[in-house]
């Protein structure tokens, strides 16, 4: 597996509730505009990944998702694949479309996320994020939050689903072991929805001051409904090419190298083990592979559901030393400007988190800042960027994780 693999266009819906619309409509949109960015037909496609994660559930599209979508926008004879992988799908269906053109299996595949996540009856929503840990053992779930965060009375919080209060217990954990602070959440939920601001395909675009995030409704602690992604229905999809590929681009120019990209799920491993954590683990195996370390890394698009997620995330990938994240995002490096910009499209707790669509709208991102496209989100001189997408809970941590590193 040594072909080269290049990203040769990108397209992404805005981000946002999309009543009226399905998971087939916004799949097309975010696939055409990808194939027009890439100087592509159709025809030019030779195999698709098509991620999505709750159709099934919401309506009913059990099965066969993919070929529904693809081939009712003209797509025929190629092989189409269905990829559910928790919040980590998108990326999953990225790397599974970049293996093929690496094995020179073909020469340009397509990967697309689509999600229609509003639905009119918001229960059964909440509901599916229930079936991204071992339903077999709820218990099991309760000990490992109760294990991380301790016990704590949140009846007065308001609706939100289990994945927050995962979230709030791990983030708990991290405030008891490194002393980060509740404010420093807010600090990093404040930096992104500025970022949002500018992004015209972000769902929310509003500005907070940290205060203003603090003072919010509150959820399961230490978060509060700022620091958390919301709902959101949208798309994105990605053209993946080789070098033989490459050649039938008239603008092959604006490509951009996928370095590396890796996936895997987590060990056996006490919960205070940090050093074992997955993402820690991934990043070693990808920065290897792309010939780069995190001191290289120009722009990173992290894995945000909740503010929390991003300082665990930062500091798992080296981008922050262990502990430092909070201290790190309160003190502006994170922050566009500063030394190491993260989610400078806003994040998922601003730009919004169709699950399948979101690995693919980060790389939408990190192409544009590679580029030297992403205008007032620009980070200057971008040459190396990092994207973390991670999903599910199990043992403590996430289920899988998938971290793509891209170059200019």
């Amino acid at each position: 597996m040594s072909e080269q693999v290049w990203i040769a266009g990108v397209g992404m819906t805005r981000f946002a509730r999309h009543d009226g619309r399905g998971v087939p409509d916004l799949a097309a949109e975010a696939v055409r505009e990808a194939l027009a960015d890439a100087g592509l037909e159709r025809r030019h496609v030779e195999a698709a990944f098509f991620g999505n994660t709750t159709q099934g559930a919401l309506q009913g599209q059990l099965m066969v998702g993919g070929q529904i979508a693809l081939r009712g926008m003209g797509f025929e004879r190629i092989p189409m694949y269905n990829v559910e992988n928790a919040c980590a799908t998108g990326a999953a269906a990225l790397h599974l479309a970049a293996d093929q053109v690496r094995a020179g299996a073909v020469d340009i595949a397509l990967a697309v996320g689509s999600e229609k996540m509003n639905v009119a009856d918001r229960d059964r929503t909440m509901a599916v994020f229930e079936g991204a840990y071992d339903v077999s053992d709820p218990a099991g779930l309760t000990a490992s939050l109760t294990a991380l965060g301790g016990e704590i009375d949140d009846a007065h919080a308001g609706r939100r689903s289990v994945f927050m209060d995962i979230y709030a217990a791990m983030a708990r954990a991290h405030m008891r072991r490194f002393g980060t602070t509740q404010r420093q959440f807010a600090a990093v939920s404040a930096k992104n929805h500025r970022h949002s601001v500018h992004n015209p395909r972000a769902q929310h675009r509003k500005d907070f001051t940290v205060d203003e995030v603090l003072a919010a409704r509150a959820l399961s602690f230490p978060l509060t409904v700022p620091m958390c992604a919301p709902v959101t229905d949208g798309a994105a999809a990605v053209v993946v090419c080789g070098q033989r590929g490459l050649r039938r681009l008239v603008g092959r120019g604006r490509s951009v190298r996928v370095l590396a990209n890796v996936a895997g799920t987590g060990v056996v491993r006490a919960q205070d083990a940090w050093e074992q954590h997955i993402s820690g683990l991934l990043a070693g195996r990808a920065y290897e592979r792309a010939g780069v370390g995190p001191q290289d890394i120009d722009v990173a698009e992290l894995h945000d559901a909740t503010a929390f997620g991003e300082i665990q995330q930062s500091e798992l990938l080296g981008l922050c030393e262990p502990g430092a994240g909070g201290a790190a995002a309160e003190a502006g490096e994170t922050a566009l400007g500063g030394r190491i910009p993260v989610n400078p499209s806003g994040g998922l707790e601003a730009k919004g988190h169709p699950l399948g669509a979101t690995g693919l709208a980060q790389v939408y991102e990190l192409v544009q800042q590679l580029r030297g496209e992403a205008g007032v989100r620009q980070v200057s001189g971008a040459r190396v960027a990092l994207a973390e997408n991670s999903g599910g809970f199990y043992g403590g941590e996430e289920a899988v994780a998938a971290i793509t590193v891209l170059g200019a």
